[in-house]
């Protein structure tokens, strides 16, 4: 009997969340027996897809410019035409060399509507296969707010006409897509929840931090990690400290933390053991991605959120409000990051750790191989 082959389509443009999710679904296929291959059309990130997933890297990868309002090169050069056309004209060429049972395209069209002078002609190509392979969206649990008029009307076009079914990426008892998409009642019956993708729950670590903090990329958590360490002297008893910068922080900043590095608390660019040293940790400092609050959920440990809010992001301010009303985390406005703030959140969490507990499931990247072997069975 062959395997089922899938085409995962994956466009990561700010950070990693996107790929490092959807490698987390793609291994679970590909344990599962599907054989799957990866397109990807960010820059490249090391570690991502992961062993066992065939990977294919369109050109000229893209990362976003001005906040996510452009597309340009590993150089720097803006994406013109000529270059979106080769892309599109590649991304048609795999899906002929590959002949997919199953495509799956990550975010779009709820979101990546920068890539659709790729992805309309994957979508026009997909219908005129035969036999026509099955299309699902990927998506997480909580989407990005449209302010622009006629977006979510678009999109309901798009996955009535184009998608076999959208696999949110979340829990019911934690978020509903509803909450953020507005008009989800008219695709209901194509909606399929996965559960929250996440690895499996890690092993404490033997070096023990009462906190660790942590800005993911680090491009843009400078806020929050000295707020963060200034808070520390505010609290009577901050215990010892591990504070994760990330690859990306510049590097005068990273020396202004490293400078305050003592006994107490330690300072890094990065931990390959993050998910360890959340489990032995008794809180988290944090923005509010994705990942790293299922990280957070998997660990076990207290958490502060400080989510991500520039340029008009919605998503992560979504996720760290639901979380406190739950008793979860505690949270901070980025606007309003003070160390006074982040002292007293730090307090208030700890004091809530343990306080609170739902029933979540966290198995999504295993469930999504259920469910798409489910839905092959039913259309064949």
């Amino acid at each position: 009997m062959t395997s089922p082959r899938v085409l995962f389509y994956v466009q990561h443009l700010l950070g990693i969340g996107h790929i490092a999710r959807a490698s987390l679904v793609a291994s679970a296929l590909a344990e599962d027996g599907f054989d799957v291959t990866m397109v990807t059309g960010g820059l490249p990130v090391p570690g991502f897809p992961g062993p066992g997933i065939r990977h294919v890297a369109l050109v000229p990868e893209v990362t976003s410019r001005e906040g996510f309002s452009g597309l340009q090169d590993a150089n720097g050069t803006p994406l013109d035409a000529e270059g979106e056309h080769r892309r599109a004209e590649q991304l048609l060429a795999i899906l002929s060399d590959t002949q997919p049972d199953i495509v799956i395209t990550e975010a779009f069209p709820f979101g990546r509507r920068q890539m659709r002078f790729e992805l309309l002609p994957l979508l026009n190509a997909l219908k005129k296969m035969q036999p026509k392979p099955l299309l699902f969206a990927s998506i997480r649990d909580i989407l990005q707010t449209n302010k622009k008029p006629g977006r979510d009307e678009e999109t309901v076009a798009l996955v009535k006409e184009h998608f076999h079914r959208v696999l949110v990426h979340g829990d019911r008892n934690l978020t509903q897509i509803k909450d953020t998409f507005p008009l989800a009642d008219q695709i209901d019956e194509k909606i399929l929840y996965t559960g929250l993708v996440a690895p499996p729950a890690p092993i404490a670590s033997p070096e023990i931090y009462r906190v660790v903090v942590s800005a993911g990329g680090g491009a843009v958590g400078h806020k929050l990690l000295n707020a963060a360490v200034a808070a520390r002297s505010l609290l009577p008893d901050p215990g010892r400290w591990c504070v994760i910068a990330g690859p990306n922080l510049d590097q005068e900043s990273f020396e202004g933390l490293s400078a305050q590095s003592g006994d107490d608390m330690d300072v890094f660019r990065f931990r390959s053991d993050f998910r360890q040293l959340l489990a032995s940790a008794e809180l988290s400092i944090s923005q509010a991605g994705y990942n790293t609050v299922c990280d957070i959920l998997r660990a076990g440990c207290g958490a502060l959120l400080v989510p991500f809010a520039a340029g008009g992001e919605t998503e992560q301010s979504v996720r760290a409000a639901k979380l406190q009303e739950l008793g979860l985390a505690q949270m901070v406005d980025e606007a309003s990051i003070t160390p006074q703030a982040v002292a007293a959140g730090i307090e208030a969490a700890l004091a809530q750790r343990g306080s609170a507990e739902l029933d979540l499931q966290m198995d999504g990247a295993r469930e999504t191989a259920r469910l798409l072997r489910k839905e092959l069975r039913h259309a064949g």
